[in-house]
């Protein structure tokens, strides 16, 4: 369902470590599990939001994916939706990109204010670390869905670093899976 003007949530929705870690120390994401359990939680997911935003290197990697044509369906499933949704590039040293995604070099918060402002759906913020950090640092995310999985990675890239104010939370759902993932959803509070 559409929502009306202005009414639009920017969504921090991704995996983390136990121990906090969104990558491993050389950028390895082998410790994710794209399983079916977790493809249903994301095609879910995929249902609310009709916008990504990536930062350079995580669209680079991430933004205009194919996977291989013997993935099963619904990692195929999920590319597929992902590839007709509006993609935003927020960089600093790139504005043309592969798959033409909106870029934005400047400005974020007004950028962010405005999109929000247009009707649709809600506003998944994918990532990279430094992109989620000027995000939480400019007061932008409404909303953290955070895929706990049942791994210790000892090091790595954090996903909370350089975070200039304490964020209140509010605890909004939380749920376990098969896997052992917890899916825990906070709600910021302003």
């Amino acid at each position: 369902m559409e929502k009306g003007w202005g009414n639009r949530k920017v969504i921090l929705n991704l995996a983390v470590s136990l121990d906090g870690y969104i990558e491993g120390p050389n950028g390895e994401i082998d410790w994710l599990t794209f399983s079916e359990e977790t493809g249903k939680v994301l095609h879910s997911f995929l249902e609310e939001i009709d916008t990504i935003l990536y930062g350079r290197i995580s669209y680079e990697k991430w933004g205009t994916y194919t996977p291989e044509s013997d993935s099963p369906d619904f990692e195929r499933s999920f590319y597929k939706k992902t590839g007709n949704m509006s993609k935003y590039v927020f960089s600093s040293t790139k504005n043309r990109f592969d798959g033409h995604p909106n870029v934005v070099q400047s400005e974020i918060k007004r950028a962010i204010g405005q999109l929000k402002q247009q009707e649709g759906k809600d506003i998944w913020l994918y990532g990279g670390a430094r992109l989620i950090t000027t995000f939480f640092n400019l007061d932008l995310i409404d909303e953290l869905r955070l895929a706990v999985s049942p791994i210790i990675l000892g090091e790595g890239k954090p996903l909370f670093n350089g975070i200039s104010d304490r964020k209140k939370l509010e605890l909004v759902k939380s749920e376990s899976h098969k896997s052992g993932m917890v899916s825990l959803t906070y709600r910021t509070i302003r």
